[in-house]
């Protein structure tokens, strides 16, 4: 009777894929028990490189534990190691492998856009992929930056902000002219080839020709001044103090820097921030603190450890970004050539990463640093206060450990109209926005205002996904505790959803409001238990309070915006053969989408491009029921 062999595990087993690896640049993956993806790593040469882990001399804990839980390996060999690391990159956002160090937060930045797909080119704000044709200007560091920067473009260059299908309907100036921040192109007050001109005007100010477009609306002024055209030139300078306005609200506003990104590390105590400061067309854009995750137990040389930990946020920072043509960092990261040489490959173009010693670069990273320094201590103060809010959470609704992730539901609408649910979800480290979810409520079922209905509605879909992504094993989070605002009749709901998705292992909690609405008397209910209080002036009390807040702020924001939308739709882009133009000339024709609903077939007819079929069906729409 032969004996059977225990399969190879560890450092043995990764000796044994060492005999068949090529000398070849490429990509390793080590995983752990059920496909767990435990570290992604490129590598000049594969072979040299993965025998380093199978001689089992390894200076950190952290790497001899993922060489112990290395239970198999997958290999991809590419033609550069420049590719390698790309690819490299890529494998590490996709796979969040928990011993790389991961970019956390990763959204995308606001930037603007002058969308030139219209005749009339539109100044907008854009977030993702850009998938519109036009020219593009960023990125902003958030949401305010970018709209107090369209708000002085407004001034300055008078561009219109409004859709195209609002462009296509004004029949007269609309407020933004009156106020003098469009220039109306819709109604002919411009014409479209001297709006073009302020259109230009706005991407030379841009592309950091601030100063050349100034003078030319200074000399325009004094032109229009000489030639008594004074209210001209009453216009032109309310534009250049727009302009000027620029200057003055940006904190730091760089001589000697045309275009650069800046990145300064601060680490501490197992936890470090990384600094982002942009800088375009010669001005600051904004910055944003980043705090990746850092697994534990690195190595013991500081000034090694931050290097790898700046080379790793480099690297899945650009994964999906525009790279300018100069980087500057805090401190060099590792393997500074190869990641240069990548960013060129990528964007087209030669970049490069450098440590300024002297000068205004010097003073702009020592910023940076300071800043990063100082988010760090406020996060890992927060953090701290965050850790002890977590534990009473778990020892007031009887948990087993503080929860990690804790989501927060609530619906609303306004007699049943534009229903919506919102999710919110938070955990150690404060409110995850990212993670926030919308859910428009669909179920032709629901009776209109029936907040169980939708309550029910919204888990169903919520719970019922996240079995499907477990299932096939795609990445998803799974909540350590479910907070719904609302009694036990909302706790039923939910209850018997879960119950019908096999569902047992989350905590389910409803935060009931207290007589008269008061804060501090809130309500728990916890599935077969009475409901009980906790102390008014508990800091535990003030944080889930802040939660079931958080949650209905985003589901009222959800509902407005859905509300908005709905007001904001005109119906004769509901009825088939209408278009921009004849919209337009139904518009011209009788002034408003209400004006058309009244029209009789004849006076239909009498509408250019509008034919007899159509005729029938647009008075037959507004006639409908």
């Amino acid at each position: 009777m032969s004996e059977t062999t225990a399969p190879l595990t560890g450092a043995a087993l990764i000796k044994d894929y060492v005999t068949r690896l090529p000398d070849r640049p490429g990509v390793y993956r080590m995983m752990g028990d059920d496909g767990e993806v435990l570290y992604v790593g490129k590598a000049r040469s594969l072979k040299k490189r993965v025998i380093q882990y199978a001689q089992g001399r390894f200076h950190t804990q952290r790497i001899a534990l993922m060489v112990d839980l290395t239970r198999s390996m997958e290999f991809i060999t590419t033609r550069t190691e420049t590719d390698a690391l790309l690819l490299e990159i890529n494998l590490i956002k996709q796979l969040k492998p928990r011993f790389n160090v991961l970019l956390r937060d990763d959204k995308s930045f606001p930037e603007i856009v002058i969308r030139r797909e219209h005749p009339a080119a539109q100044l907008r704000k854009h977030r993702g992929t850009h998938t519109i044709k036009g020219d593009y200007f960023g990125p902003f560091a958030s949401a305010h930056s970018v709209t107090r920067t369209l708000n002085t473009l407004q001034k300055a260059f008078l561009l219109r902000s409004c859709s195209d299908s609002v462009y296509d309907s004004r029949t007269r100036p609309c407020m933004l002219h009156q106020i003098k921040r469009c220039a109306a192109p819709c109604t002919g007050l411009i014409s479209l080839e001297d709006y073009a001109g302020l259109v230009d005007q706005a991407e030379a100010f841009l592309r950091g020709k601030s100063r050349a477009v100034m003078t030319q609306l200074s000399d325009d002024m004094q032109a229009a001044s000489d030639d008594l055209e004074f209210e001209t030139a009453a216009r032109l300078r309310d534009r250049i103090r727009a302009l000027a306005s620029v200057a003055q609200e940006t904190q730091i506003n760089p001589e000697t820097l045309e275009e650069a990104d800046v990145f300064a590390l601060h680490s501490e105590g197992g936890q470090a921030c990384v600094q982002v400061f942009f800088f375009r067309a010669g001005q600051n854009w904004g910055n944003r603190a980043y705090f990746p995750k850092i697994p534990q137990g690195r190595g013991v040389d500081k000034s090694d450890e931050d290097a790898d930990i700046m080379a790793a946020f480099l690297g899945q920072f650009y994964d999906d970004k525009p790279i300018p043509k100069l980087v500057l960092v805090s401190l060099i990261p590792a393997e500074r050539e190869l990641l240069a040489e990548a960013f060129t490959q990528k964007s087209g173009r030669k970049v490069e990463i450098n440590r300024p010693q002297r000068g205004e670069k010097r003073q702009l990273v020592d910023d940076a640093l300071t800043n990063a320094r100082e988010a760090l201590g406020r996060k890992m103060a927060e953090s701290s206060a965050q850790t002890k809010l977590l534990i009473g959470v778990a020892e007031a609704f009887g948990l087993d450990s503080p929860p990690e992730r804790i989501e927060v539901y609530d619906n609303s609408h306004i007699m049943g109209t534009n229903a919506v649910g919102g999710m919110i979800v938070a955990g150690p480290d404060g409110f995850q926005k990212s993670q926030y979810r919308k859910f428009n409520i669909k179920g032709t079922d629901i009776t209109p205002g029936d907040d169980f209905g939708m309550m029910k509605e919204v888990l169903r879909r919520r719970f019922a996904r996240l079995a499907k992504d477990e299932e096939e094993g795609a990445e998803t989070a799974r909540p350590d505790l479910v907070l719904i605002d609302g009694g036990m009749g909302q706790i039923a709901a939910v209850m018997e959803v879960m119950a019908d998705l096999g569902v047992d292992d989350v905590a389910v909690v409803g935060v009931a409001k207290g007589p008269d609405r008061d804060a501090g008397l809130e309500r728990f209910f916890i599935p077969g238990k009475p409901y009980f209080m906790l102390e008014p002036k508990s800091p535990i009390l003030y944080y889930l309070q802040r939660l079931r807040d958080e949650a209905h702020r985003f589901a009222i924001g959800t509902h407005r915006a859905k509300r908005s939308a709905e007001m904001t739709k005109n119906p004769l882009d509901n009825i088939d053969g209408v278009g921009p133009g004849r919209k337009r000339a139904l518009l011209h024709a009788f002034g408003s989408a209400r004006g058309v609903s009244r029209a009789s077939v004849e006076d239909l007819l009498k509408v250019d491009g509008v034919s007899g079929p159509l005729a029938e069906r647009v008075y037959a729409y507004f006639r409908k029921g």
